[in-house]
């Protein structure tokens, strides 16, 4: 597979995915007062981890395109990319557990914070597998 159209490419579905599931919650959740409570209540909202997911698919799909220096599209989507999964992993050990199985009888709600974290990894494995296709690494 070629790393340069792939790896950008499994990053920006990365970010997409992640997006996705930030959303989840609106759904779910009856009051939309007590998912902006929820997300408000870890040490760090996942809210900035989406404004950069929508930053690191400018760049993922700039480098890709060829639109921007391809190294430096690699580069800044994985410090995007890091940066997305450590404030997802922040926020979801920081989020109180009694806040969370009290936002709705569904039990979908109890994994979602998990789901985050899931959902961002993709996003610095595809600037790395865009990198490594470059010969970064």
């Amino acid at each position: 597979m070629n790393g340069l159209r792939t790896g950008p490419t499994v990053g920006i579905v990365g970010c997409v995915a992640y997006l996705l599931v930030l959303v989840a919650p609106y759904l779910i959740v009856e009051t939309t007062s007590a998912v902006g409570a929820y997300y408000g209540a870890g040490a760090l909202s996942p809210a900035v981890a989406a404004v950069f997911a929508l930053l690191a698919i400018i760049v993922l799909a700039a480098g890709r395109e060829g639109r921007t220096d391809p190294s430096l599209a690699a580069g800044a989507g994985l410090v995007l990319g890091v940066c997305i999964l450590g404030v997802s992993l922040l926020w979801a050990t920081t989020v109180p557990t009694s806040l969370v199985l009290g936002l709705t009888e569904s039990t979908l709600i109890e994994q979602h914070r998990w789901a985050v974290v899931a959902a961002a990894v993709p996003i610095p494995l595809g600037a790395v597998w865009f990198a490594v296709g470059l010969d970064l690494f």
